[in-house]
Formats: structure tokens, C-alpha cells, sequence
């Protein structure tokens, strides 16, 4: 008995790229297939619409919106904290950047639900995950990560990058003379704040983003605000804030010491810093918040979500870690 062969063919003569993989391949051009092994599914990629969909049974998928934030950075020697990665399907990702595709999950199938821990002070948060999902956990003071660390006061350009997708860079110190402040962490929304050496701060955490994925519009990933070193010892001088969405606001060294704010909890906020000797903030926890239609909503979870309807949706609202099986 023979054995048939697959063949390709096209107007322009290219032949269509086969991928066996969990993750989906980048750079797809149309009618490209993938075998995705964590759903055993076939797909074919759909260059109109910019993305896979699943060949024959349809009923055997459906699509979950998400918003999954990592933890957040803790603050580290002036230097603020950087929120959690933001990435979701249901408005802004993190750095300003587009929507990504729902994921498409297959009936039955288990997906896990890990929310990421904040980091406490010189601490990278811990990443938050569903399914293929993956958000980067903050960077500490003057490091990388879902946004960046601020620096710290005496080496300016030491801002740690936020990953591309997820979020932004922390601010630059500075180091010209009395006050010196650090750089405030990078949130979701835009960068952290510059150090300056004069009133009003301006080492302000980076704001976060706004989602209604709930149904109601709530701001999370804020950055954390740098340190102060308040040289003339009078306190005189205004303190950095946590960006909106749950950085934790700056603190100040000598003259009236005030302690550096952490982050909110599940809101990926980055830690404020202190200077000198103080001890500097923690980052706040993350979050995972799933939404689907109610038709397609099984039940079927393990972590004790929060879950709620929003018109012809079920939302699920993971505090802490879980899964859900589809």
C-alpha cells in the first residue's frame, strides 16, 4: 500500500512552515501550521487576523481574556522599585503597548494560575504565570525586569530596563550635590522620575495602567519613588510618590527621617527606597484575572478565585496561586 505524501503549494512558489511547539511561533506568515503541544492542537495561522486559529472542531476551544501582573520589585539604597510585568488581552499591556490575542484554551484541560510574590528590599519580584502566559516579576532598585528599578543617587545611570510588552524603564539619580535622590522605579504605564536636586521631587515612581477587565476600571503596576538624602538636615524637602496603581511612595535620610512606602498588595506595585541606613520598601504582590462568556465557564478552579459576572461574562480574580480547568 502506498503512502501519500503532503505537499505545498502556493501562487508565489513559498511553502507553508510546520512548528511542533508549546509556545507560539513568532514571525508566522499566512497559512503557516502549528502543532501546539500543551493544547494537542492544530492550528493555522490566519494573516489577516493576525493570528493562529484552531483547525476542524471548534467547539473543542474557546477563547479567556486575561490580565496577569507580576509581582513587584522591591527599592534598594535610593533606588525605587520596579512594578511586575503587565500583559494582557483586555486593553493596554504594559509600556503602552497593544492588546495580545485572548489565549485559546481546550476544553478539560488544566491550565495553572501562579501569582507572583513582591520582592522585599534589593529583590526582584517573581514572575506571575497562566497558562503560556508570563508576566516578569519587577526589578529591584537599579535592576531589570517587567519594569525597571530606579538608580541610585550615586551612580546615575544605573536604571535597570523594563522588558518590551510588560513595561518601563526606571528613572536616572542624581548625583550633582546635596539633596541627593535616586531614580523612581519604572511602571507599567511610563517610566520612573529623574532625581533632582531642588524642590519639587520629581524621583516620582512611574504610573501605572487602567484595566476593566473586572467591568470596573482599576489601576494597577504602579512604580516605586526613589530616596532622599536630605543634605542641609532639615526635612524641608518634598518626598518622592509611588506611581499610581501601588508603588509605594520614597523615604528620607537625615534631618526628619521618613520610612519608604511598599507596594500594594496584588496590584505589582513597585517598593519605595530610602537612603543611607533606613530600610527600603517591599514590592506588592501580583495578580491573575481571567474573563470569559459565562457559556463557556466550567467551574471548575483551585485556589479559591473571586468569581464574578460582568453582563454575559464570568470573571476570575486569582489573589494567590490556583488553576483552572477549562
Amino acid at each position: 500500500m502506498s503512502r501519500s505524501k503532503i505537499t505545498s503549494d502556493s501562487v508565489d512558489g513559498s511553502v507553508a512552515k510546520i512548528t511542533r511547539s508549546g509556545s507560539q511561533p513568532s514571525n508566522a506568515a499566512d497559512g503557516d501550521l502549528w502543532y501546539d503541544i500543551t493544547l494537542k492542537a492544530l492550528k493555522i495561522y490566519n494573516g489577516t487576523e493576525a493570528t493562529f486559529e484552531a483547525v476542524g472542531d471548534q467547539s473543542a476551544f474557546y477563547n479567556v481574556d486575561f490580565l496577569v501582573i507580576a509581582g513587584g520589585g522591591g527599592g534598594y539604597n535610593y533606588a525605587g522599585g520596579g512594578a511586575g510585568g503587565y500583559r494582557t488581552s483586555y486593553g493596554t499591556s504594559g509600556g503602552n503597548s497593544s492588546a495580545e490575542s485572548p489565549l485559546s484554551v481546550a476544553r478539560g484541560s488544566s491550565y495553572t494560575i501562579t501569582v507572583g510574590a513582591g520582592g522585599s528590599e534589593d529583590t526582584q519580584g517573581e514572575d506571575s504565570v497562566f497558562g503560556s502566559i508570563t508576566s516578569i516579576g519587577g526589578g529591584k532598585g537599579g535592576g531589570n525586569g517587567g519594569s525597571g528599578g530606579g538608580s541610585s543617587n550615586w551612580n546615575s545611570t544605573d536604571n535597570g530596563s523594563g522588558t518590551s510588552g510588560q513595561g518601563s524603564a526606571g528613572g536616572t539619580g542624581s548625583n550633582a550635590g546635596a539633596p541627593y535622590r535616586g531614580g523612581g522605579g519604572g511602571g507599567a504605564g511610563g517610566a520612573g522620575g529623574n532625581g533632582n536636586t531642588s524642590n519639587p521631587a520629581t524621583n516620582n515612581g512611574g504610573n501605572g495602567l487602567s484595566s476593566t477587565i473586572t467591568g470596573s476600571s482599576v489601576t494597577r503596576g504602579g512604580g516605586g519613588g526613589g530616596g532622599t538624602y536630605d543634605g542641609n538636615g532639615t526635612g524641608s524637602l518634598d518626598l518622592s510618590e509611588g506611581g499610581s496603581g501601588g508603588g509605594g511612595a520614597g523615604g528620607r535620610w537625615t534631618g526628619i527621617n521618613v520610612a519608604a512606602g511598599s507596594g500594594t498588595a496584588n496590584t505589582g506595585g513597585g517598593g519605595g527606597s530610602n537612603g543611607g541606613s533606613l530600610p527600603n520598601g517591599s514590592g506588592g504582590s501580583g495578580i491573575v484575572i481571567l474573563r470569559m462568556p459565562t457559556a463557556n465557564y466550567s467551574g471548575t478552579t483551585t485556589g479559591s478565585p473571586t468569581v464574578t459576572t460582568d453582563g454575559s461574562d464570568t470573571v476570575l480574580i486569582f489573589n494567590s496561586s490556583g488553576s483552572y480547568t477549562a
